[in-house]
């Protein structure tokens, strides 16, 4: 008697609660592999709010594919390639995500590559800029990038340095590692295209605490300014050596300061750095900036105005390239790597943040940010400005 109740229970239950379709009860997950933790852990808090904006706006229109809402999957790589790679085989293998997302280190992304590759999973980029990310030499290749690359910022810094300070002899002061590698490499090619040279090129490690030997050499070598290439930590312990030293060449750097505790720990001399970025919140904003800007303050009780978004580049990067990897999903009917990779090329126009992309990916170009998309800033009072606007 009971079991007929329990079957007749359950029928009506059925036919009062139809079973959805499957489509529409499964997320589209969204993988993301970021330092999460450490010094560069406010770059991955910012990746995190970028991303997250974008899809609450994505989930409140309906999601994607007639009603599948996104869902963010972090993991942290603590800034460690073997720790991203443990973090990206999990969230491909396990959680079953369409698309990877990569944070913030070069050397972490280019250990992911393969793997994405391999796999047919699309790997998109809001951060690492280094040149061989994307321009892996894989085919079919799966890594897409709306950021900052090496090579087209190289350019853009030496055209800075000129125009700016009037640099004639730069020396180039890089992290020893990939990203290091990839920006010599740019640099040197940068200056030569110009019949320069560098007055001289000096390395050095993740953890050292005293660059002032690598300074003094280029000091002797005649620099009159320098090209500084790394992440917070031995970025401020390059400005900290200068100050030891007393000497105040001009510093045209990469966007690696712009990922933390900068100005916490390179100190008064932060403000002396000038270093690129693709976006800022302050100004005047398009319809698009005041929209995310208006969310950000809605959901995240600590902004309350634009320099309150930092690093302002973490968020906007992160918020066009899910924008942009919505559209693919949509081009794709699917949630298929391979379909999805193709989907990124029939993208026609995306009025974003950075800029109004236009035929953003193709086949021989994956990155969807190029030279004229840069904007140059600097720390005041802790905040990132672009250079010459007052607070």
């Amino acid at each position: 008697m009971k079991r007929r109740h329990f079957l007749a229970a359950s029928v009506a239950t059925a036919l009062v609660f139809p079973a959805l379709p499957a489509t529409a009860q499964e997320t589209v997950k969204i993988g993301l592999v970021t330092a999460l933790s450490g010094q560069s852990a406010r770059a991955g808090e910012a990746i995190t709010r970028g991303l997250t904006i974008a899809i609450d706006e994505l989930n409140a229109k309906g999601g994607v594919l007639k009603g599948r809402k996104f869902e963010l999957v972090r993991r942290d790589d603590e800034a460690t390639p073997a720790k991203g790679v443990i973090a990206a085989r999990e969230l491909i293998f396990k959680e079953k995500v369409a698309v990877l997302f990569g944070g913030l280190d070069t050397p972490v992304s280019l250990a992911i590559v393969p793997i994405v590759n391999q796999e047919k999973i699309p790997f998109m980029g809001p951060w690492a800029a280094g040149t061989a990310i994307t321009r892996n030499g894989a085919d079919p290749n799966f890594v897409f990038r709306v950021s900052a690359v090496d090579e087209i910022v190289n350019k853009a810094m030496l055209q800075y340095a000129q125009k700016t300070f009037n640099a004639k002899s730069c020396g180039m002061i890089l992290v020893n590692n990939p990203w290091g590698e990839s920006n010599e490499k740019g640099l040197t090619a940068a200056l030569s295209a110009k019949g320069m040279k560098p007055a001289g090129i000096e390395k050095f490690g993740q953890d050292d605490i005293d660059v002032v030997p690598q300074l003094t050499r280029l000091k002797a070598a005649g620099a009159d300014c320098l090209f500084l290439v790394g992440n917070v930590g031995p970025s401020s312990q390059v400005v900290k050596s200068l100050d030891r030293m007393g000497w105040k060449p001009p510093i045209v750097s990469h966007w690696g300061p712009a990922g933390g505790r900068f100005t916490e720990l390179a100190g008064p001399s932060a403000k002396d750095v000038h270093f690129i970025q693709t976006y800022s919140f302050f100004g005047k904003q398009s319809p698009a900036g005041e929209k995310v800007m208006k969310a950000l303050m809605a959901k995240y009780p600590d902004v309350k105005g634009p320099g309150d978004v930092t690093p302002a580049v973490g968020v906007a990067n992160a918020y066009d390239a899910m924008m942009l990897t919505a559209m693919a999903i949509e081009k794709a009917g699917s949630t298929a790597g391979p379909a999805i990779r193709e989907g990124y090329y029939k993208i026609d126009r995306y009025d974003g943040l950075i800029k109004s992309f236009v035929k953003p990916f193709s086949p021989g170009n994956h990155d969807a940010v190029n030279e004229n998309d840069y904007v140059w800033t600097q720390f005041i009072d802790n905040q990132i400005l672009p250079v010459g606007m007052k607070k």
